[in-house]
């Protein structure tokens, strides 16, 4: 299959198409035939975009899916990964005693264990 070539104004370098579209913008503006959105005329409008775009329940799952598995990826980013096994970390002094009973700071090592077995 071959590809169209670029011709005519999408040839052109970007800041050039830009220059020419803003001149166009301000002859418009210049005729009085330019078209400027009141606020009411731009919240019907994106209602109206909104509720045709809405219609289309396999797009809007997509969407929530994409926003969800984003939400997931930030929130692993700042709280860091989910333990599977659901283990957390607990010091114990070396007289076996939990933390917080008397001894001595430097007399401590931390141990894992699961959180279910420490809830008991």
């Amino acid at each position: 299959m071959t590809s169209k070539s670029k011709r005519g104004f999408a040839s052109m370098d970007p800041d050039r198409q830009r220059e020419i579209a803003s001149r166009g913008g301000r002859a418009a503006h210049a005729k009085g035939t330019a078209h400027e959105w009141s606020k009411d005329e731009a919240r019907n409008a994106g209602k109206k975009g909104g509720e045709v775009v809405s219609r289309d329940r396999a797009h809007m799952a997509a969407i929530g899916r994409e926003g969800g598995e984003a939400r997931s990826r930030s929130t692993t980013r700042t709280r860091g990964p989910a333990f599977s096994d659901r283990a957390s970390i607990v010091v114990v002094s070396r007289e076996g005693r939990p933390d917080g009973n008397g001894s001595n700071s430097a007399d401590r090592a931390p141990v894992q264990r699961p959180r279910d077995e420490a809830s008991r």
